[in-house]
């Protein structure tokens, strides 16, 4: 198991992950193109190997899936973090951009590809999921 950690654009919220990812997808739901005016590429870790410091402001809403979504994001710089689902109980989405070397954890499928934009770059050597895959294995 290799430690990772990240943080926010302006370095008020910093986090230290503690275990390896149980997924890693590009989510391309209306929810995170409206987030990142593109597809957001997420890793999935267990929510107590995550080790935050700093201080983050939080926005709740419904998603497509119907599951209540509570997104976390630095209230500085607008930084988008972390995302914990009514679906994935124990698990919470972290956005891989926000990783210090977002290269150590790779996407394995697009997910909610037919709501990605004509114009999107879906690689098609990726698993792809027109809409929400099965749950995240627990580990």
């Amino acid at each position: 198991m290799s430690e990772r950690t990240g943080g926010c654009l302006c370095g008020a919220v910093r986090y230290r992950l503690s275990a390896e990812p149980v997924v890693s997808r590009i989510c391309w739901c209306r929810d995170c193109q409206r987030l990142a005016a593109n597809g957001t590429v997420n890793a999935i870790f267990p929510s107590a190997a995550i080790e935050v410091t700093g201080t983050t402001a939080e926005y709740t809403s419904t998603a497509d899936s119907g599951n209540q979504v509570r997104r976390r994001f630095c209230p500085s710089c607008g930084s988008q973090l972390f995302a914990d689902s009514s679906g994935r109980p124990g698990l919470t989405v972290v956005r891989l951009g926000t990783l210090d070397h977002p290269s150590s954890v790779t996407p394995s499928a697009n997910i909610w590809a037919g709501s990605a934009p004509a114009w999107a770059c879906l690689d098609a050597g990726l698993e792809r999921f027109e809409r929400q895959p099965g749950p995240a294995p627990q580990r």
